[in-house]
Order: C-alpha cells, then structure tokens, then sequence
C-alpha cells in the first residue's frame, strides 16, 4: 500500500495507507457509526462529494455484492476511511474485494487511520472539508471536484436522473417519484406494494401529470439549493389534496413548501440507530439515517406540526399536514442497510392513495 496523508481544512494531519484509487481527492468528511452496510452507504447518492469515515473499525471483510444489491448504479462517496481495511474478504455473496471495487470506481480508499481521534474532532469542531493525497500520485480522481465550500454545490441536480424513467409499468395506483438522489430500496419498497412508479427529475414539473400520489425522495446537499423543486412541489400542494410522501431530502423539501426554514447540524445523523419518538406516543423507533440538514420545527405553519423526534438532540425527524395526508421522515424507513422498524410509512402512504 502506497503511504497517504488526509488533512482536513483546519490543518489537522492523518499518516495512513491507500487501498483504493490512487489519487488526490477532496470533499466533506463525515462519519458513520453503523458497523455493517459499506456497499450500501458508499452507493447511497446522498453521500455524493462526502469522504465517508467508518467509526467501525473493521471495513472489507464480507467484500462486495452484486450490483443488485447496491443502491444506485455505482459509488457516490468521494472516498472511504477507515481504520483497519480487510484485504481477505468471505461471504457467499461477494464478488469483489472492497479495495478493487473502489480501484475499479475510481474512488480513494485510505486505511490505518485513527477514526476514533478522526471522529471525536468532527463532533468537537463540527465536520469540515478535507483532502486525501497519495504518494507519487497526480491523477485525481474523478471525484475531486470539491475545493470549496460543499454547501455551495447542487449536489441534489448532479445525482437526479435526467429523464422520466417507469418501473412496474400498468400496475396499481400511479406514484410519481421525484429522484433528489433516490436510494434503490425505495423503488423496490414501492414497486413490491404494486405500485406503478414514475421517477422523474428532480426539477420535473409533474403537476399537469395524472398520478394519484406524490413521493420526495432523499438526497444530497444542501436543501436550499433546490428552489425549483420546492417551486413546484407548492404548486402541486396549491391545486391538489393528493397524498404526498417524503423521505429525508423529501422531509427537508416538504417542510420549505410549507414555509419553514432549514438548517445545517454540526456534524450529522449517520448511523443505524438514531432513536425516534412519534410525537403524542411514548412509542420510539430505532432508525438508519444519513443526512446532514434538519428542519427547524418552530418555523412550521399552523397548519403542520411534528410527526417524529429525534430522541438524541430533539431535531425534528419528519412531518405532517393536519388535515391532507401530506407527511415525511427525516429517517430512512426503507433501510439498506439497518433496521426496518419504520417501514410501516409505505404502506400509510399506499392506504392514504
């Protein structure tokens, strides 16, 4: 393994190795503390221009599965740090180690780094960009497009598809989905009630479109970006009761239609086991959450209120209108990977269609 340095924007250094693509990278660092689903995680479009921290320290050791098994089409972290990489990996049903993966992805590995220091310094001083740079190597990678300020880029634009995409084509009731950076799993959550689900743009005007409900998928970034998005989803709220569901950026995008405000957390919800309360219970969930912006519930118009709080920092964790079946989590209730305690939000929101 070639020798690695990442140093974050306040100049703090870490000596380690490369296990992965061999070049200069840069993003946002932010840690982890599920100890299982890299695959997953590192596929997941909402950690797009993030160097992801594992707080486990074992990473590589069941290897990779096959690309259905992923939650997009290929690796959206900028790169993967962890303390100890397993380079001899054993599961039925790997095909690949995770180090030739990230190779093949063209995204940096760098392993022997002390995560627990790392991560403990996120949580003091909140997270920050950082740069990954590896001996005797100058080809960035693809990746590497990060130099300034993360929250400057529409991250939500660059992983949404492009064109309208249908699965489970004349099937049940029709959903449109729009794709803020939608996770795999959730298309399979729908498709698997005999959903018929139209994905869409992020910035798709689909209020002239027949449907019968509306679901905000989750994504990267920073909220305020998507304008467009917000635009119209008032539009689509102004001249239709229409059930509408959001999940994560779709709980961030729901809420600013209903005129509240968003803000960014010190260093994030990313874990396998956030504990949330549903507001007016004693009932609390244990939930997979990624996501680095929240919404302030105290700006929510009279006609909203809380659905979920978050049981660590009281930060909301979904909403809902008090009359139209309009509500969301700011958790991943569809999971992959993590717990499935909430899953039971896809099928409100097929009994609300």
């Amino acid at each position: 393994m070639k020798k690695a340095i990442l140093t974050l924007s306040d100049g703090t250094t870490f000596h380690c190795q490369s296990f992965g693509f061999e070049g200069p990278t840069t993003g946002e660092v932010v840690f982890c503390t599920a100890m299982t689903g890299y695959p997953e995680s590192l596929t997941d479009p909402s950690y797009a221009g993030q160097l992801l921290v594992m707080t486990y320290p074992l990473a590589g050791n069941y290897g990779v599965p096959p690309r259905e098994y992923w939650e997009s089409e290929r690796i959206h972290a900028s790169a993967l740090i962890v303390a100890d990489y397993s380079e001899e990996y054993a599961h039925w049903n790997a095909v690949e180690s995770l180090g030739d993966w990230l190779k093949r992805e063209q995204v940096a590995g760098i392993t022997g780094v002390d995560t627990r220091a790392l991560t403990k310094l996120l949580r003091e001083r909140g997270v920050m960009m950082g740069r990954i740079e590896i001996e005797g190597s100058e080809n960035a990678s693809p990746k590497a497009e990060t130099e300034g300020d993360y929250g400057s880029i529409n991250w939500v634009e660059r992983v949404s598809c492009k064109d309208i995409i249908r699965y489970n084509e004349g099937a049940g009731k029709k959903v449109v989905l729009v794709d803020c950076g939608v996770k795999a799993n959730i298309i399979r959550s729908l498709v698997k009630r005999n959903l018929e689900v139209i994905r869409v743009p992020w910035n798709f005007d689909y209020t002239t479109m027949d449907f019968d409900g509306l679901f905000l998928a989750n994504g990267p970034g920073d909220p305020d970006k998507c304008v467009e998005a917000v635009e119209i989803l008032k539009r689509q709220m102004a001249q239709s009761k229409k059930p509408i569901c959001g999940i994560c950026m779709g709980n961030q995008l729901l809420a600013k239609a209903a005129g509240a405000t968003i803000y960014k957390l010190k260093y994030g919800h990313r874990s396998h086991n956030q504990p949330v309360r549903l507001v007016g219970t004693n009932r609390c969930f244990i939930t997979p959450q990624n996501h680095g912006y929240a919404v302030d519930a105290s700006t929510l118009g009279n006609d909203w209120e809380e659905l979920f709080v978050n049981m660590n920092d009281g930060s909301n964790e979904g909403i809902r209108h008090r009359t139209n079946a309009w509500f969301s989590a700011q958790f991943h209730p569809e999971a992959c990977s993590g717990p499935t305690d909430t899953e039971f939000m896809f099928d409100r929101f097929m009994e609300a269609l």
